[in-house]
C-alpha cells in the first residue's frame, strides 16, 4: 500500500488532548512514525485542520429497498465527501436488517462498493414493527455494532425492557428513535405557534420526552447504554443532563438541522424542512446548543435520509420526513457553532469523533501510532456556497442549498487510502 506524509497540519486529536502543528505519517493502512517512511506521497496541509476520521452513527443508505434515493455506493461517496470515514447504516431498509442474512448482504455489498467503513445496525424487533424481539444473538454474530428500530419506536415498555436486557448481554448499545406514537399521530411539524398559524397538525415535544424519560429509567435499572437519537427539545436536553450527572449510561445526539433551524422555516412550505422529529422552537434550538456546549450532547449525527425529488415534490402534509446531511454536516456546524464563537473547533471535532466512538464502544479512537489511518482534513477558512447539484448523494433533499458557509473538507483517508480529495 502507498505511504503518505501529511505535513504542517493543525492536528486536533480530542482523545489525546492534542492541538498542535505537526505531521502524520501513514503506511500499510495505519499511522506510523515518520522515520519509518520510505517513499511517501507528501501533501502539504498548511492552514488545514487534521483530525481522526469523522464517524456518523445515524445514516440511511436505502439499500436494499429504495436504491432510486440512495445506494451503498452513492451514500458512502457522499460520506467521504463529508469527511466521514465510518458510518452506521440504519436497519429500516426493505427488507429490514433483522436477520443475519440481511446483515451479511449489507456487509457483502459494502465490501464491494463502499469507499468508507459501513458499520451495520440491526433491528431491535422483527421488521422494526415493535411487536417481537429480533434474534439479537444472531445479529451480533453477523457483525452488527448496535441495535435500533430507527424511524420507529417500541411502544410496548415490557418488550423494550427485554430488548435492553438482551442488548446488554451481547454488549450492543441501543440507539432509539424516541417517539410516543399516540401523541405524534398525524403530526407533520412541531406543535406550537407556527403549527397554529399555518394550520398544520403538530407533533408535541412531549411525544419525544415521554420516551426519553422511559429510556433513562431502563438505562438506570438495567445499567446499560441507551443512545437517544436526534434529540430536539429543551426538556429532553434537561433530562439527559440530569441523568448523566447521576452516572446513568445514556447519551444523546443532535443533528446539524436541529442545531441551526427552527419551526418558523416551515412557513415556506418547503418539504426540505420536513423531518422527524420536526424542527422545534427557537428556544428548543438554543437549548440544544447549550447541551452541545456543556457536554450533555456528546454526538453530532446527520440522520442522513435521502428521498427522491418526486417523493418530496408533493403537498407538505404528504411528503416523507427526512433530509440528507452527510455532505453539509461539517460546514453547517462549523459555520453556525465555531465561526460564530459558540464552541471551539476541538469541541466540534470531539462530537464527530470520540463522542460517536464512545457510543459504539470503540476504544482509543485517535491518531496514535498503530491505529488505522482514518483521517479527515478540512480548511476552516474556506468560504463557499453550498450547491446541492455537486453532491455525490443520489438525492438532493436539503434545506441548506444556497447557504454561505465556512469549512471545507479537503481530504478523507480510510485505512490509509485517499477516498476523497479536493484542494490539497
Amino acid at each position: 500500500m502507498s505511504e503518505l506524509l501529511l505535513k504542517n497540519a493543525r492536528i486536533i486529536d480530542p482523545a489525546r488532548n492534542i492541538d498542535q502543528i505537526g505531521n502524520i505519517a501513514v503506511a500499510d493502512g495505519v499511522i506510523v512514525e515518520e522515520a519509518g517512511l520510505k517513499n511517501p506521497e507528501v501533501i502539504d496541509l498548511s492552514g488545514k485542520i487534521l483530525s481522526p476520521g469523522f464517524i456518523d452513527v445515524h445514516v440511511h443508505l436505502r439499500q436494499p429497498g429504495n436504491t432510486t434515493a440512495e445506494t451503498i455506493a452513492s451514500g458512502t461517496a457522499a460520506a467521504a465527501a463529508g469527511g466521514f470515514t465510518s458510518i452506521v447504516a440504519m436497519p429500516n431498509t426493505n427488507p429490514s436488517a433483522d436477520t443475519a442474512g440481511a446483515i451479511e448482504y449489507l456487509r457483502r455489498i459494502a465490501a464491494e462498493q463502499a469507499v468508507v467503513k459501513v458499520l451495520p445496525c440491526g433491528n431491535m424487533t422483527k421488521g422494526g414493527k415493535g411487536e417481537e424481539m429480533a434474534g439479537i444473538g444472531s445479529l451480533k454474530n453477523a457483525g452488527v455494532v448496535a441495535l435500533s428500530d430507527d424511524g420507529k419506536c417500541i411502544q410496548d415498555h415490557g418488550l423494550m425492557r427485554h430488548v435492553v436486557e438482551y442488548a446488554k448481554s451481547f454488549n450492543l448499545p441501543i440507539m432509539d428513535h424516541c417517539e410516543e406514537t399516540t401523541l405524534a399521530a398525524g403530526g407533520v411539524m412541531n406543535e406550537g405557534k407556527w403549527s397554529v398559524l399555518l394550520g398544520m397538525n403538530g407533533i408535541p415535544g412531549a411525544s419525544e420526552e415521554l420516551i426519553i424519560a422511559r429510556n433513562i429509567l431502563f438505562a438506570r435499572q438495567i445499567n446499560w447504554k441507551i443512545h437517544m437519537q436526534h434529540v430536539s427539545t429543551r426538556e429532553s436536553v434537561d433530562m439527559l443532563r440530569r441523568a448523566r450527572a447521576k452516572g446513568i449510561p445514556v447519551t444523546g445526539e443532535a443533528t446539524p438541522h436541529h442545531l441551526t433551524l427552527n419551526d418558523e422555516c416551515i412557513k415556506k412550505f418547503d418539504t426540505n424542512y420536513k423531518m422527524n422529529p420536526p424542527l422545534r422552537s427557537e428556544d428548543d434550538r438554543l437549548a440544544l446548543i447549550e447541551g452541545v456546549a456543556d457536554g450533555t450532547i456528546t454526538v453530532i449525527a446527520t440522520d442522513h435520509a435521502p428521498h427522491t425529488q418526486t417523493a418530496k415534490l408533493v403537498e407538505f402534509d404528504h411528503a416523507p420526513f427526512g433530509i440528507i446531511g452527510l455532505e453539509t454536516a461539517l460546514p453547517v456546524c462549523y459555520t453556525q457553532l465555531v465561526a460564530s464563537g459558540i464552541i471551539s473547533v476541538d469541541k466540534l471535532i470531539a462530537k464527530m469523533t470520540v463522542g460517536p466512538a464512545e457510543v459504539l464502544g470503540m476504544e482509543n479512537y485517535s491518531l496514535a501510532v498503530g491505529n488505522p489511518a482514518d483521517i479527515t482534513v478540512f480548511d476552516p477558512a474556506a468560504e463557499y456556497v453550498i450547491d446541492k447539484n455537486t453532491f455525490r448523494s443520489k438525492s438532493r433533499n436539503t434545506p441548506f442549498d444556497g447557504m454561505s458557509v465556512k469549512g471545507k473538507i479537503n481530504l478523507t483517508v480510510v485505512d490509509g487510502k485517499i477516498v476523497y480529495r479536493a484542494g490539497c
